[in-house]
């Protein structure tokens, strides 16, 4: 046997890299965090069977009440059940944090692609339109999106979308213009395969890391920026229960029962540190530099 066929069949023996998933479970912190959000997603899913109370009853006689075998994380001003109001909220927060994200990856990434691949007068249009939204932190360019669309889960779907979608966008550029200098894109176009084939199998599926990575980090940014704005009021509107306004309405309160404060400001700092820690640990992974 030759050494290049020895060669070739150490290379077929040659063990394959271990998946996503089982690297990300050799971290106990990983282990932990992917619990946690599991825990919050199910919470979400199964909120009307979770709850022990209506997150919505009021009682007089039993405001301000602390933690109890009753309540386990007391009541508010207007003796709502805390813990019914986290839970039911968390429903509010994980459905915006998903779905907005994703709409601005899809929407963000075939801006980004489409003016990295084409280069030319589609780059300059939409590089200028991302800059534009670039200019604007997040928060504030939610504020100013939220104020001219109103209140109201679609509303706040359509905020999250545009204020993330620039991002985006502007790592799907980057990635499509070294990718589009190629040697194996030019052979496609001379072999007379169409730009937008070209941009699924072989320009999307290079820049799927990088995409995957900031969509796990926007879903964190997003339960953020949902609560700063529905605790300004340009969010979920009262009485539904959304863990900004869950911390806005015991502001009035905070000396006399922190209860709601604090169990809301736990859950979005839990779960946002959890989804970052996620995050983190996947760009870790997909990056080539980083990469064990």
């Amino acid at each position: 046997m030759s050494g290049a066929e020895a060669f070739a069949e150490e290379e077929v023996a040659a063990p394959a890299p271990p998946s996503l998933a089982a690297t990300l479970l050799r971290d106990p912190v990983t282990v932990v965090s992917c619990l946690f959000v599991l825990l919050v997603a199910l919470a979400a899913i199964f909120a009307p069977f979770l709850v022990p109370y209506d997150p919505l009853a009021q009682s007089v006689l039993s405001a301000n009440q602390p933690p109890s075998w009753q309540h386990w994380v007391g009541t508010d001003k207007f003796g709502r059940d805390i813990l019914s109001r986290i839970i039911e909220g968390a429903r509010t927060s994980a459905l915006l944090g998903v779905s907005a994200p994703i709409l601005a990856g899809i929407s963000g990434t075939l801006l980004g692609v489409a003016a990295g691949y084409f280069g030319g007068w589609t780059d300059r249009i939409i590089g200028r339109f991302i800059d534009l939204l670039l200019a604007f932190p997040a928060l504030l360019l939610g504020i100013l999106i939220a104020a001219a669309l109103g209140p109201g889960f679609f509303q706040l779907t359509a905020t999250l979308t545009i204020a993330f979608a620039p991002r985006f966008a502007r790592i799907a550029r980057a990635s499509s213009l070294s990718i589009r200098e190629e040697p194996f894109v030019d052979a496609a176009l001379l072999a007379g395969v169409s730009h937008w084939r070209i941009i699924l199998r072989h320009v999307v599926p290079n820049i799927i890391g990088p995409v995957i990575v900031i969509l796990t980090l926007e879903v964190a940014s997003a339960i953020r920026l949902e609560a700063a704005l529905s605790f300004i009021g340009l969010g979920t509107q009262p009485p539904e229960p959304s863990w900004g306004n869950i911390i806005r309405d015991g502001l009035d309160n905070m000396f006399g029962s922190a209860w709601p404060v604090i169990s809301a400001g736990f859950a979005i700092t839990a779960t946002t540190l959890a989804i970052n820690l996620i995050g983190d640990r996947i760009r870790d992974v997909l990056d080539p530099d980083t990469r064990e």
